[in-house]
């Protein structure tokens, strides 16, 4: 009989150890969905199991390799990638990925790292785990090692994070003993060239293995236990690092939540789906409101009182006056995740009826802006429900006309500060605003304030304030750097602080864009994703007659509020189209100067064709040299330009100046991203336009700048470091 190692009864032995090896590694990718932000894991397990068996088959490198980089280029197409895969257009996104990600390695920038680089290292890390463990429990048969890392690696899961490892325990003891128990048979009749007969193996040797396991397992699990023997280090070791750095830190997770008392600290993301909506415009979806600042955080003064209201009646928030703001009638449905942790409802501005099929009644706080769906008494879940909406639209002008005079009950609620908050705070406010004649623009200059660079939106190192220390001083001094409720927190309070009633909102933003139908009435719908990132708070200011008024200081967030300028007057209109008229005849008429010498060049060539041979050789030297620099010129016309433009604004930001170079973006635009103004469009649509190319309001911002100076004709109120900061970042973006 051959050796046994060379038979059968070895493969089979082999494929057991080897699956046995895999389940225990198996047990260190299932915590990575409570530990990390770590979604489709099973992804990664279903390409471990095919990495696994192509080690465990010894397919030869040049089929196995190949083979596991297309798993792995599946896996990634699937878990990122919008594009056909393996197309020209993926492979382009692939190559971008890499090239990016390779930047920020080489420049030891490793938390800009995107998550498909860091998923594609995961996987190379899975791809070679599959061979070193072949390697250590097929090859060399050293599975202890491994199995002392598992128990390790469990052990310290389970004590210093959330996860729960008394299951993850009891399968890795059972899998360790049984693998150590039949590598040790194996072994011992390998060594002693003991030659056993199928049945007898498993009837004297495996039976008694696994009953003995089976045994010591049950017994280990009912027998009692000694409670903990020494306290959960956690709370010793966070107490020891806090305010190593500083400040004391606490790490939560992004999404709605009810308790804003204390704000300040870093969180996680969350891309947990809260709920769908279809409506035709992207909106702020508000929850409530608060209106007490306590220098730590927001409370209610007072907490009102609930009405009930039935389905068909018109519910009693009112946001602005209808009679004095432009609005549309619009239908918005909205469906909710089970996994949402609140039962508030979501509404946009101008919200009137809440339609559902269900016999639910609504119970809405007019002081709070709440509104919770109620059945039988008690507050429900509701699953999807319509929502009728007057969709608001402000005029800048009547804005910017309206009175400061407002209601006493009004200036009392909502410009409360607490007695402690630091003098600076509403220093700075005011130097912000006094030269602002208006309440619209005292709002838009400290909303401004935020948008220059020294202030950074990040969610992680957000320090949270000292026992003694202001929420929002903090902010505005000393960190600088934070995330919506800084921003929105801030700009409160310093609005506030020149005696501009304004209060605190928080609900979600629009969310991810994600399909579009048509609906029942014949209307477009977009349908949109919200998910607990989407989590955000901004700023609402009270305008005499007008109502209250969205306001969004965070920076890289945009307005969902729509806003107009209204129809200037025949005179006016005549002036500005004669300005533009000129500045559009200006620019035809203007030659560049290379063209000029590259026709000088010629006529010389034509003078002197007459010369001597050496001469002409010279000329036709000159000649080949100018049309070559007239080329490169020419393909560097916009760089060249933006140099001028450039030292012409910053030298001296004026009208003119502001003007021109505002033109000169709009032609470079229309040339470099094909997006040209269209006849009939306004500057806003056109600004919009651009915002969508680069994902952001920085051209929104120029153009409301410009608009201003358009209209008012007062250049000295401008805030010129910021419009030239404007500027030339969307120049520079363009350009590249």
């Amino acid at each position: 009989m051959d050796p046994l190692w060379h038979t059968k009864r070895q493969w089979i032995y082999e494929s057991f150890i080897y699956l046995c090896g895999f389940l225990l590694f198996m047990e260190w990718l299932y915590p990575l969905r409570q530990i990390t932000d770590t979604e489709y894991v099973s992804a990664f397990i279903i390409y471990s199991a095919f990495c696994f068996i192509i080690s465990f088959l010894r397919v030869p490198w040049y089929i196995g390799s190949p083979l596991k980089m297309i798993g792995l280029a599946f896996v990634v197409d699937q878990l990122f990638m919008t594009e056909p895969f393996l197309s020209s257009s993926w492979l382009f996104a692939i190559k971008d990925q890499l090239r990016y990600n390779w930047d920020m390695i080489m420049g030891l920038r490793f938390d800009q790292i995107t998550p498909f680089f860091r998923s594609i290292l995961f996987l190379v890390l899975l791809w070679l785990m599959s061979y070193l463990l072949y390697y250590w429990f097929v090859v060399v048969k050293r599975i202890h090692f491994f199995v002392i890392l598992t128990f390790v690696y469990v052990t310290v899961l389970d004590t210093f994070t959330v996860f729960d490892g008394k299951a993850s325990v009891i399968r890795v003891f059972l899998i360790s003993l049984i693998v150590m128990g039949v590598s040790s048979i194996m072994k011992e009749l390998k060594d002693e060239e003991i030659t056993v007969a199928h049945k007898r193996l498993f009837k004297g040797w495996m039976y008694p293995l696994v009953m003995f396991i089976l045994g010591a397992t049950i017994l280990g699990y009912a027998s009692p236990k000694l409670t903990s023997q020494w306290p959960d280090p956690v709370p010793f070791i966070q107490s020891a690092t806090e305010g190593l750095d500083g400040s004391n830190e606490k790490v939560q997770k992004v999404g709605y939540g009810t308790n804003d008392e204390q704000l300040g600290g870093s969180f996680i993301q969350d891309n947990t789906l809260v709920f769908q909506v279809a409506a035709e415009e992207e909106h702020y979806w508000r929850i409530e409101t608060k209106d007490f600042y306590t220098g730590k955080g927001w409370i209610n003064a007072e907490e009102g009182r609930f009405q009930s209201f039935d389905p068909d009646e018109v519910l009693p928030i009112q946001t602005f006056n209808q009679e004095n703001v432009e609005t549309e009638k619009r239908t918005a449905t909205v469906l909710m995740i089970d996994k949402a942790s609140f039962t508030k409802l979501v509404y946009p501005y101008g919200i009137e009826r809440v339609n559902q099929s269900g016999a639910m009644s609504y119970n809405v706080n007019a002081t709070t802006n709440v509104i919770q769906p109620m059945r039988n008494g008690r507050t429900v879940r509701v699953g999807s429900y319509e929502i009728d909406y007057n969709q608001p639209s402000y005029s800048y002008q009547q804005l910017q006309q309206a009175s400061e005079e407002d209601p006493l009950d009004i200036e009392e609620q909502y410009t409360q500060l607490p007695e402690s908050l630091p003098n600076r705070v509403e220093n700075l406010a005011r130097n912000l605003v006094e030269e602002e004649d208006n309440r619209y623009d005292k709002a838009k200059a400290i909303e401004e304030h935020f948008a220059t660079s020294a202030f950074r939106y990040d969610t992680e190192d957000v320090p949270v304030p000292e026992e003694e220390e202001d929420y929002v001083d903090q902010f505005l001094f000393d960190s600088q750097v934070g995330y919506c409720d800084n921003y929105s927190s801030s700009m409160v309070v310093m609005l506030r602080s020149v005696g501009i009633p304004a209060r605190w909102a928080k609900g979600f933003t629009g969310g991810e864009r994600i399909d579009s139908a048509t609906g029942d009435d014949g209307k477009a719908y977009t349908i949109y994703e919200v998910k607990s990132e989407n989590a955000h708070s901004w700023v609402e200011v009270y305008f005499p007659q007008i109502g209250w008024v969205p306001f969004e200081p965070t920076k890289g967030f945009g307005n969902h509020t729509e806003f107009y300028t209204d129809e200037i007057d025949e005179e006016e209109r005549e002036e500005v189209t004669e300005e533009l008229k000129e500045k559009l005849n200006e620019e035809e008429q203007e030659k560049p100067e290379l063209q000029q010498l590259e026709e000088e060049l010629s006529d010389e060539k034509e003078e002197e064709t007459s010369g001597t041979l050496l001469r002409n050789r010279v000329l036709v030297f000159i000649l080949i040299i100018a049309v070559v620099t007239s080329i490169a010129l020419y393909v560097y016309r916009f760089p060249l330009m933006r140099m001028y433009y450039r030292r012409r604004f910053l030298r001296n930001p004026n009208a003119s100046t502001f003007t021109d170079s505002y033109f000169f973006l709009m032609k470079v635009a229309a040339a470099k991203l094909k997006i040209k103004r269209n006849k009939g469009q306004t500057l806003r649509e056109y600004a919009m336009e651009i915002d969508r190319y680069f994902q952001s309001n920085q051209m929104s911002r120029l153009t409301h700048q410009y608009e201003r100076l358009l209209y008012n004709r007062n250049e000295q109120n401008l805030p010129w470091d910021e419009v030239t900061e404007l500027w030339e970042d969307l120049i520079n973006k363009t350009l590249s």
